[in-house]
């Protein structure tokens, strides 16, 4: 280990002891640190993978958009709602993802045949081809996301998030 990976896990651990303290009650004010706190550290990751995203994908997508469109491909047609529960998103946000991409011409929407009061999703020629002209580019988004890791370690923080999700 060289002397920057032996500062990370120093840190790693100054941050986890501080954070057991403060679940047995034992820590003040003063041993708050933003930058030591989990939501802070996973806040960052996701910038850094959002900014890699942005600077890699084609076709003018959020990360939102992009994981409902790949989404939609696994599970069309299906109603907005389940594909909002399928992408982890609230109402409000596929909601408005759906309305974007629509917009867009990505996604049609019909009357769902069993239940006229609900809309069906699914995607238009123009969606599949956004998805086949970026898939690579996705897969390498989360290639470069993960490149300081190694393939243990990448396997180890994907279970640890799964975990905490």
């Amino acid at each position: 280990m060289n002397g920057e990976e032996m500062a990370a896990t120093e840190e790693r651990i100054t941050i986890s002891n501080r954070n057991e303290k403060a679940a047995a009650g034992g820590s003040s004010a003063d041993d708050y640190h933003v930058e030591q706190q989990i939501g802070f550290v996973l806040r960052q990751a996701n910038q850094r993978h959002v900014s890699l995203f942005t600077s890699m994908i084609g076709d003018r997508l959020t990360t939102t958009q992009w994981a409902a469109l790949t989404k939609l491909r696994e599970l069309q047609p299906t109603s907005q709602n389940f594909l909002g529960r399928e992408t982890a998103m609230d109402v409000a946000t596929i909601k408005g993802v759906v309305d974007r991409l629509v917009s867009r011409g990505l996604i049609h929407t019909a009357p769902d045949p069993k239940d006229g009061r609900r809309l069906v999703l699914s995607l238009t020629e123009e969606g599949n081809a956004v998805i086949d002209r970026n898939m690579d580019m996705a897969i390498a988004v989360s290639e470069e996301t993960l490149a300081p890791l190694t393939s243990r370690e990448r396997a180890v923080l994907a279970e640890l998030l799964r975990r905490i999700c």
